[in-house]
């Protein structure tokens, strides 16, 4: 049922990969930028940062494969 309404607001499988390789990409922006900006913070936190950020890749492989997997039904 999602994956149909995400589907028919337009969101093709393309759509997520390209999400994936971006949240991939902004988890390692994320990770400089904290260790840069919060140097008194230490490593801990920018790996909070970019494991935060990066624990959204899998989500969005997971939703490009329903996506193919819907769109191969069609």
């Amino acid at each position: 049922m999602i994956v149909k309404k995400l589907h028919d607001s337009g969101i093709r499988s393309e759509h997520a990969y390209t999400a994936v390789f971006a949240s991939i990409g902004l988890s390692m922006i994320t990770w400089a930028t904290s260790m840069k900006v919060e140097k008194n913070q230490g490593v801990e936190r920018a790996d909070r940062w970019g494991i935060y950020v990066g624990e959204w890749a899998p989500t969005f492989f997971g939703l490009g494969l329903a996506l193919a997997n819907y769109e191969k039904n069609l």
